[in-house]
């Protein structure tokens, strides 16, 4: 009698990979269709494209919104979107939608998407998910149609919210205006919609679930805590550090009112949380606010979202470690709970990790490009975390440059941990060595 053989099941890992070079690769395949661009464009600038958008980037070779036709900037809008949201709760849903059921295999993949502790109720957890993403967007494209459609009459109104909205919701960057978003620099109604878009998009689809259900702010979680209370933080300290370092230079927000100076330096500290747009000319921006704009796309945004970088909570766990060294407290905590082992040792090695990913990227770049070194570090830091703002450099970039920067983008938005278990396979140790002293500091 023949034994069955077992099936084997991809690991979530290399799913989550696989199905992100696929979309690209489609992708690529649209974008070069006669009908999706003006005029015809290299296979290299289509695959970075696509790319950009896939990983809900932004950076562009090209300005989108003069090269490509109606149909190219629908397969931009289609990739942006399910890029950002995942692959994987698309899937699911279809299959909800003809009532097929959903499998354990695909629940594992969503739980690893979106790091989320248990199996249960995923179902419910990816119907959540496009619930709250179809109704902030819808809501979104009505506030920003009303506003712009005096200005830009009623097609082109609505078609430009409806891009502009899922491009900021997915926190992608990209826009169909020239000069992306500078002439709104002093427009607080576009600067506030689509701010907010980006913050909801960037701060994770736990902590919304988790901040709705919850009915108060003690019943939150954790990591909705950080989240929410770093996000203020970090947003609150950009702005200030913008404003001042910006202030007198008339090349980016010098030569506007007070009023305009505050929302310009606002929506400067918000976009590099992965969005990519900018009111701002970012190749004029002073060196120590492009300083401050790499760090905010090293950290990134949330768990499970739109957003990329380390993370912010990564960013704050290592804070906290660091500050209960210096205090000698042997168990690190916040509000309350303390912090695991296994949590900070996974916020160093995904911090490490990028640093190394960035570092040799920017070291390559270094001996293929012949563009100086600051304005290629700022194009590492800016495709690792998935954000798209550029200091004029993109289209200057070798093929060779480019397809590394791909790479970056695609590194940056499978995430670091990802890109080592694809390589690595996980060893539990089942012994223990003697301790020993290693000199540090």
């Amino acid at each position: 009698m023949k034994k069955k053989k077992s099936k084997r099941h991809l690991s979530p890992p290399v799913v989550i990979a696989g199905n992100l070079f696929l979309l690209i690769v489609i992708g690529t395949l649209l974008l070069k269709l006669p009908i999706a661009t003006e005029h015809p464009i290299s296979w290299i600038d289509a695959f970075f494209t696509v790319t950009s958008a896939t990983t809900v980037t932004g950076l562009v070779v090209f300005d989108p919104g003069t090269t490509l036709t109606l149909f190219g900037e629908i397969v931009l809008l289609f990739l942006i979107q399910i890029g950002g949201i995942s692959l994987m709760v698309f899937a699911v849903f279809l299959l909800v939608l003809l009532g097929r059921k959903v499998g354990m295999q695909k629940r594992i993949y969503i739980q690893a998407t979106f790091s989320i502790q248990t199996l249960g109720g995923m179902v419910s957890f990816v119907r959540k998910i496009l619930a709250f993403v179809f109704i902030v967007e819808g809501f979104a494209v009505i506030l920003l149609s009303i506003h712009w459609i005096p200005q830009f009459g009623i097609r082109d109104g609505i078609y430009y919210s409806v891009f502009h909205v899922i491009s900021a919701f997915n926190n992608a960057g990209f826009s169909l205006f020239p000069d992306n978003l500078s002439q709104f620099v002093g427009d607080p109604f576009v600067n506030i919609v689509l701010s907010s878009l980006l913050i909801i998009g960037g701060i994770g689809f736990v902590v919304v679930i988790d901040i709705l259900q919850s009915k108060s702010i003690h019943k939150w979680s954790l990591h909705t805590k950080l989240m929410v209370t770093g996000t203020i933080a970090l947003n609150l300290v950009a702005t200030l550090l913008i404003f001042v370092l910006e202030f007198t230079n008339v090349h980016t927000i010098g030569n506007l009112s007070l009023a305009d100076k505050v929302l310009a330096s606002y929506f400067q500290a918000v976009s590099p949380r992965t969005a990519g747009f900018n009111t701002i000319s970012i190749g004029d921006m002073e060196d120590s606010s492009l300083l401050v704009t790499m760090f905010l796309m090293f950290v990134g945004g949330g768990s499970a979202s739109t957003a990329s970088g380390i993370k912010l909570t990564t960013f704050i766990v290592i804070l906290i470690a660091t500050i209960s060294y210096f205090r000698a407290i042997r168990e690190p905590h916040v509000f309350g709970r303390t912090i695991k082992f296994e949590i900070i040792f996974r916020s160093l090695a995904i911090a490490t990790v990028s640093i190394m990913i960035i570092f040799s990227s920017l070291f390559v770049l270094a001996i293929t490009e012949t563009i100086p070194v600051f304005p290629l570090a700022f194009e590492v830091f800016s495709a690792f975390g998935t954000v798209g703002l550029s200091m004029g450099v993109t289209e200057d970039l070798t093929d060779v440059g480019r397809v590394l920067l791909c790479i970056v983008m695609f590194l940056g938005r499978i995430g670091p941990l990802t890109l080592f278990f694809l390589l690595l396979k996980p060893k539990k140790e089942t012994y223990r060595f003697p301790y020993d002293q290693v000199q540090s500091g």
